[in-house]
């Protein structure tokens, strides 16, 4: 599991649902994102495997995205990205048994849509991260925010990207 969060907004664009995770499929999954969303400035991931390959080196010098680690074991210094994994845990991951990862994707698909377009935060005044997005930034970004809410978008199987390294 793989969640990407952004750290202003709280606004969750995509999760990587498999029982294995490359930094290959990462990068890939970035470039999507990206697409929808255009690149962030900076990354703040965690050490582990899927993040500091040579597929996010790669993408990081290709893209012009800094990358930026928390120190081994520290997870506070990525706060707002444990917060999210616990409300993750609390409000679907532990409400569910899944049959299947088919199943485990289209529950987080929809807890996803819930986070981003109805549950409210303290961080932001009690606005949902939609709302706030919309509240916040340039007409332009509206569509877009909403565009990235299809259930649709969680994440598509490896073996549908297979003719990709």
């Amino acid at each position: 599991m793989l969640n990407i969060v952004d750290d202003q907004s709280r606004f969750c664009p995509g999760q990587i649902v498999d029982v294995s995770i490359s930094g290959a499929r990462v990068a890939r999954f970035l470039d999507d994102l990206a697409l929808r969303m255009g690149l962030p400035e900076e990354i703040i991931l965690d050490n582990g495997p899927e993040g500091t390959g040579k597929a996010i080196f790669d993408w990081s010098e290709r893209t012009g995205v800094r990358l930026s680690f928390i120190e081994p074991g520290k997870p506070v210094q990525n706060a707002f990205v444990e917060s999210f994994n616990g409300k993750f845990r609390d409000e679907c991951l532990n409400l569910h048994w899944f049959r299947s990862l088919r199943h485990a994707r289209e529950e987080i698909s929809r807890w996803r849509n819930h986070y981003n377009t109805e549950r409210p935060h303290s961080a932001l005044v009690y606005l949902s991260p939609t709302e706030f997005l919309m509240k916040t930034t340039a007409p332009a970004l509206e569509a877009l925010a909403v565009s990235t809410l299809p259930l649709n978008t969680v994440t598509q199987p490896e073996d549908s990207r297979s003719n990709r390294p």
